[in-house]
This record gives structure tokens, sequence and C-alpha cells, in this order.
């Protein structure tokens, strides 16, 4: 399990794997409009089906050592915020390793994606896992787009519907 911050923290965010029981908070990902599109799903599907997908998908890495979306727990109230990792994804037949992020909307545009995603684009450079990351963000999705962009990733191009952020770990300051 290479790639997962199973057990890191941030000022307010505990990182730690997605188990079973969880799939009754992370449902209402779904009720959430567009969140189906913006993350490559069905949005013909049921929210159930589709939480089902992403459940899937996400032990599916686990087991595959391809990293995985780790559960972010807000240290403060013990409540889940959403999910936050480093994804092995091959793009145009090459591999790269992606910081992605998903947050409940009861808990957006509260700094937790960027928060998350710093965390995890500084976990990967400092254990030298790759030269660069990315982040796959639907052309629609602002909101992810902005955390992208303050994660210090810079557009790289665009692949169908989806923008892909770069950033380089010469262009990377560790943290102090």
């Amino acid at each position: 399990m290479k790639y997962l911050l199973t057990g890191h923290e941030t000022e307010r965010l505990t990182f730690r794997l997605l188990h079973p029981e969880d799939f009754n908070t992370w449902v209402d990902l779904f009720k959430a409009k567009n969140s189906a599109k913006f993350l490559q799903l069905d949005p013909k599907l049921s929210e159930v089906e589709l939480c089902k997908l992403w459940f899937d998908k996400c032990f599916h890495r686990y087991e595959n050592e391809l990293g995985g979306m780790n559960v972010l727990i807000d240290k403060a109230t013990n409540r889940f915020i959403g999910q936050c990792g480093l994804l092995v994804q091959t793009i145009e037949e090459v591999k790269r390793l992606e910081v992605g992020y998903s947050v409940l909307p009861a808990f957006w545009n509260q700094g937790y994606a960027y928060e998350a995603a710093s965390k995890c684009k500084h976990f990967a450079f400092e254990n030298n896992f790759e030269t660069s990351l990315i982040s796959m963000v639907h052309v629609d999705n602002i909101a992810s787009e902005k955390v992208a962009l303050k994660n210090g990733m810079g557009f790289e191009k665009k692949i169908k519907d989806f923008n892909i952020f770069r950033i380089d770990k010469d262009n990377w300051t560790p943290p102090q």
C-alpha cells in the first residue's frame, strides 16, 4: 500500500482507509448535482449504484497497489469529510500518479480538499514516488480546478472532458 497516507495528518484532518461501513455516509456525495459526471461515472445510475461502483474501485485500488483514496476525518469533530489520495492512472497509455480529491457537499468551500491534496503532493515528492504529479479535473468542475491551481499545478492539456493539471518536483517547495 505504497501510495496510501493511512495514519497521516494535517492541521485539521486524519487520513485512514475506506471501510465498508462508510458506505451510508459516502452515498451523500452522489446526491450532489454533477458528482457522477465529475467522477467519470454514469449519471444515469442511482446514488446507491454510483456509491457501490466507487467503493468497488477503491477496494480494487487497495488490493492491487494502485494507490487509493484515503478517508478524511475532521480531527476536531471526528466527522467523515471526504476522500483524497494518490492514484495510479493510465492516461494515453502512460502511467501517471494523480492527486485525487472529493469532499462531501456539507464541507465544500472550507479548504479541506486543498489541505488534503497538498499533503498528498508533499507525501509523494518526499517519498520520491514520481518526478511529477497530476490532477484530472472535469472541465465544468471549477471548484476542483481551483484546488489544483492552489496546489501549485499548472494546466498541461485537455483530454476529452477533462483538464490535466501538473506539477513537477523541480517546481515543488517542501513544507517548512
